[in-house]
């Protein structure tokens, strides 16, 4: 399937709005997302459809060089927004990749949390094979989700296949399952496990996380320190704690809602 600006600008809206418990599989108390159900085919996503970038991109309106440049970066722009809403999203988003996951697709799972695919699944950084950098979040994601700087320039420079036991081993991905219907039994039971978990310590978790990867350990430390100034006043450390002390299961705890 290949993906339209329109089709990423309507879908990705749904991480921020009501739509959501419609669009995604549903998981109790929806603490968690599962990325699947969008773009439910055969294969994830085949990258961008090359038609709507043609009107998009390559007969860009303005009469002149300025207003020409002006509309690109705003068409690009609305490309890259519609992926960094995902990394946005206070809720962890599990993204399940069954097939090929070229270019776009590249770009939309390495804006996920935690990346499942299946045996058969395949990855391509697909952008220089069609004359362009990728310039939506791959070659800015990419190399903290592999560590490889070497790999990284590889798959970008080379546009080369990446298939499921090497994105495991290098990283990008950290399960593989034997076909669709187990990594999407997989991915439920993970999205239900975090669902049981406290809203506050999860979201915060993942904000921080983020945070922690674009600064330095010193501002790193400093921002979770602040921010627990006032989240460790929650109600749902307390509730965690006496759980933990009488041998809970925390499905039995319930979060007030965030």
């Amino acid at each position: 399937m290949a993906l339209s600006i329109q089709t990423l600008c309507r879908d990705t809206h749904i991480f921020n709005s009501g739509a959501v418990r419609k669009a995604f599989v549903k998981i109790p108390r929806l603490h968690t997302y599962i990325l699947y159900a969008i773009y439910k085919c055969n294969n994830l996503c085949t990258g961008i459809d090359l038609m709507s970038m043609a009107s998009d991109i390559l007969q860009p309106e303005g009469d002149d060089t300025a207003r020409i440049s002006w509309n690109l970066r705003r068409v690009i722009t609305q490309y890259q927004e519609t992926f960094s809403v995902i990394e946005k999203c206070p809720k962890p988003v599990i993204v399940a990749i069954h097939g090929a996951c070229i270019g776009a697709g590249v770009d939309l799972i390495t804006a996920c949390d935690i990346r499942l695919c299946t045996q058969d699944a395949w990855f391509q950084v697909k952008e220089v094979d069609i004359g362009l950098a990728a310039d939506v979040g791959t070659l800015q994601r990419l190399p903290s989700v592999i560590g490889s700087r070497s790999l990284v320039n590889e798959l970008a420079f080379t546009a080369r296949k990446m298939y499921a036991d090497e994105a495991k081993s290098c990283g990008l991905v950290s399960r593989v399952f034997p076909d669709k219907e187990t990594m999407m039994a997989g991915a439920l039971e993970m999205a239900g496990d975090i669902s049981r978990k406290s809203p506050v310590a999860v979201q915060g978790t993942k904000i921080n996380l983020i945070y922690s990867r674009d600064h330095s350990v010193p501002e790193a430390l400093n921002y979770i320190n602040t921010w627990n100034m006032s989240m460790l006043q929650t109600q749902d450390l307390m509730k965690s704690a006496q759980a933990a002390m009488e041998k809970k299961n925390l499905k039995e705890v319930t979060f007030s809602k965030l």
